[in-house]
C-alpha cells in the first residue's frame, strides 16, 4: 500500500509494508525540485535515517532497475 500527498514544495509518497511478518517500517519519499529524499525509521536505534539523491542519481537508479548486471555510463545527447 502507498499514499501520495502534494505539499507546497514536495510530493510525499509513503510506502507501507503489508506483507507477512516481519514487516518493515514505512518508507517516506519526498520529491523536491532539486532532489529526492528517502526516510525510514529504525526502531533498533530509535532514529530516522535519511538518504538524499540528486536528480541525476535518481535518473540513474530508475535506469538501473531495468538493466542487466554491469557498469553503465549515461551520456547526454
Amino acid at each position: 500500500m502507498f499514499s501520495i500527498e502534494h505539499d507546497f514544495d514536495a510530493t510525499v509518497i509513503t510506502l507501507v509494508d503489508e506483507g507477512t511478518q516481519p514487516l518493515g517500517e514505512d518508507v517516506i519519499v519526498n520529491a523536491f525540485e532539486e532532489c529526492v529524499t528517502i526516510e525510514q525509521y529504525d526502531p533498533r536505534t530509535d532514529k530516522t535515517h535519511k538518504v538524499t539523491l540528486s536528480m541525476t542519481q535518481l535518473r540513474d537508479l530508475g535506469a538501473a532497475l531495468d538493466l542487466p548486471e554491469g557498469v553503465y555510463v549515461q551520456t547526454t545527447d
